[in-house]
């Protein structure tokens, strides 16, 4: 078994707990190195898992693989990552919502779209048990990203 094959396996292990703490430490190397970079089209296609807990792996995976993009490829990787938003199950909707600051904080030209895609998103799919509280990760997500289009504003202000 290659590494990609390894690693695939590892994310998708029956046993939740291994996979998680797997996923996990995956992320957090990903914040420090971009080693995992090079799967990153694998990590995507774990996006379309059937199983919602892989899906939330892949989520925290890609969030922290952003800032090793150079290459503007998380513009089109949004277009698979964002409808999380609204996934079928609430936990990973919250999951991604959760992440989308660090995704904008590694790809400020990204925040207009995540915004827009926070502000749009329709609640309504989910039990009324759910909906205050990923409005409240929406709200909360969408308070992260003023502040860093703020921080970018002044930036660029500092800059001229």
């Amino acid at each position: 078994m290659n590494e990609r094959e390894e690693l695939l396996a590892r994310l998708t292990d029956k046993d939740a707990g291994a996979a998680c703490a797997f996923a996990d430490a995956v992320a957090a190397e990903s914040r420090e190195s971009d080693r995992y970079f090079l799967y990153l089209d694998d990590f995507a296609a774990l996006l379309r898992h059937k199983n919602s807990l892989v899906r939330n792996r892949a989520i925290s995976i890609l969030a922290a693989l952003a800032r090793w993009d150079t290459q503007n490829r998380y513009d089109a990787l949004m277009g698979e990552f964002l409808p999380h938003i609204t996934d079928e199950k609430p936990i990973t909707a919250r999951q991604c919502i959760k992440a989308l600051p660090e995704i904008a904080a590694a790809k400020p030209n990204l925040i207009p779209q995540i915004r827009s895609t926070l502000e749009n998103a329709d609640l309504d799919g989910y039990r009324d048990s759910m909906q205050p509280l990923i409005l409240k990760d929406i709200v909360g997500a969408l308070q992260q990203l003023a502040a860093l289009e703020k921080k970018s504003e002044k930036i660029i202000d500092d800059l001229n």
